[in-house]
């Protein structure tokens, strides 16, 4: 695993900014987070220190937000000259008896509260009285500071390997001076934007705009922009709505539910069945909502989710990912045949990432006025069922201020979608955080359960587990005839 802190610019980059601004809609909110599950209470004092450490040594820790005048050009990082430690990290307790489903609840409120955007974008709580003399950990940032896995990278900042670790090094004393205020004029700072603006080539950006007003332009299109253009169309061209029956309303109403699945038997089970491990994690989550919707008597045969992608490399700046959209089989068949498409599917999925659609779509907004971009961004956002993002995290045990790591779930953000299942390996376990809109699940706690047990049906497949059933094995009766004929059919669609 590679801890290498991402690089750190001074301007969003248009991704980035494209986050910051779909965020005017709080369906849009791009918050995500870690609900971490320690021993027993950490030592906070010396928690506090460390993340001050850290602040120091990432600078973006101490920055916030300064936007472009009239929104023209991405917005910039700046030194926030009122940073106050004891703001961003912070400590709390449960009631008793400091159940696991009242520590949720409080995570779920804590992660909901929108971020003062006058301030940097971060915010640690430590959680004392669980239950069994356990605390907890919720770390929230916002997405444009970094993405999941530039989060894993930052958290080396605060992790020991060693309950009882020696502290790190004293800093170089350049690190700690004052904050530096922006000394830019608003005119210097509105020729600086349109300067970002004008990085796009301007043939590109007037057909853009001309091919909003018009789409019927577009097969005329020459080959200049036709890039940007078409990978614009692309990102658009997606209207019809999200497929489930049951979920179809959306609100601001959060639930957070947790599951745990094996790291080795996972690992095992997708190479038995010919992918990898992110192909078994969508496999679970697509087979778990076919399964939730026929418990309720309401059985579809496709859903379209949303996947995150990293594009991670050694010149990636804060954020280095981009989003796919996918229909997946969710109709009643055996796990088997469910895994070999959807691994077809993201195999497809990973070469198409490489056009970078999200950027794309990122450099285009640029040209649009906020409402009109958050109208096209909640549009595209209700043609997506559900979300999914796998994060790679540690395999040992880490610690805390003195606390040892048990659990390690992350939460990411909903973005308008029924839910979000994200996955983050930890010391051996797959640690699952489920973000639901319970608007949408009705039945949150059930999604949770279906989920578990198509976790427990894949890794069933790891060589040293019961394998195929007679029926899959022998695959030549005529109700698998029937499922692998509906299957070509679907994917012909």
């Amino acid at each position: 695993m590679n801890h290498d802190m991402p690089r750190f610019d001074d301007r969003m980059s248009d991704a980035e900014a494209l986050m910051w601004r779909a965020e005017k809609d709080p369906f849009l909110t791009s918050t995500f987070a870690t609900i971490t599950i320690l021993d027993r209470v950490p030592n906070f004092d010396a928690f506090v220190a460390r993340m001050d450490r850290a602040s120091r040594v990432i600078a973006r820790l101490r920055q916030r937000v300064q936007p472009a005048p009239a929104s023209v050009g991405p917005p910039r990082w700046v030194d926030d000259p009122e940073f106050n430690i004891a703001h961003h990290v912070r400590r709390m307790a449960l009631p008793a008896p400091g159940t696991m489903r009242q520590l949720l609840d409080l995570s779920t409120l804590l992660v909901a509260d929108a971020f003062d955007r006058s301030r940097p974008l971060w915010q640690f709580t430590v959680i004392d009285g669980l239950e069994g003399g356990k605390s907890a950990l919720i770390q929230k940032l916002h997405h444009t500071i970094t993405d999941g896995q530039g989060g894993v990278a930052l958290s080396m900042q605060f992790l020991d390997l060693e309950r009882n670790a020696d502290p790190p090094p004293p800093l170089d004393p350049s690190l700690f001076r004052e904050p530096v205020e922006s000394s830019s004029s608003p005119s210097d700072l509105l020729t600086s934007s349109f300067q970002d603006v004008m990085r796009a080539p301007l043939s590109a950006l007037r057909q853009v705009r001309e091919l909003l007003q018009d789409p019927a332009q577009l097969p005329g299109l020459g080959t200049q922009a036709a890039a940007t253009v078409r990978g614009l169309v692309s990102e658009l061209s997606t209207v019809d709505p999200a497929r489930s029956p049951l979920w179809t309303q959306r609100s601001l109403q959060r639930q957070t539910e947790t599951l745990r699945a094996p790291y080795r038997e996972m690992i095992d089970a997708s190479r038995a069945l010919g992918g990898k491990l992110n192909t078994a994690f969508l496999t679970a989550a697509a087979d778990a909502a076919g399964r939730y919707h026929r418990k309720l008597g309401s059985p579809v045969e496709s859903l379209r989710t949303s996947m995150a992608i990293s594009t991670r490399n050694e010149e990636s700046g804060a954020n280095a990912f981009t989003l796919v959209r996918l229909l997946v089989p969710t109709g009643d068949m055996p796990i088997t045949e469910r895994f070999a498409a959807i691994n077809e599917l993201v195999e497809q999925a990973r070469e198409s990432s490489k056009n970078a659609q999200l950027d794309t779509l990122a450099t285009a907004s640029s040209l649009l006025p906020t409402s009109v971009l958050t109208r096209i961004a909640r549009t595209q956002s209700q043609t997506v069922d559900f979300a999914t993002s796998n994060v790679r995290g540690a395999g040992i045990p880490l610690y805390i201020s003195g606390a040892m790591i048990l659990e390690n779930y992350p939460l990411g953000p909903l973005g308008g979608v029924a839910f979000n299942l994200t996955m983050l390996s930890y010391n051996g376990s797959l640690d699952m955080g489920l973000n639901v809109d319970t608007e949408a699940v009705a039945y949150p706690v059930l999604l949770s359960q279906c989920i578990n047990e198509s976790l427990q049906q894949i890794a069933g497949y790891a060589p040293n587990a019961q394998t195929l059933t007679k029926e899959t094995a022998r695959g030549d009766n005529a109700a698998t005839k029937r499922r692998r004929f509906r299957l070509a059919w679907w994917k012909k669609r």
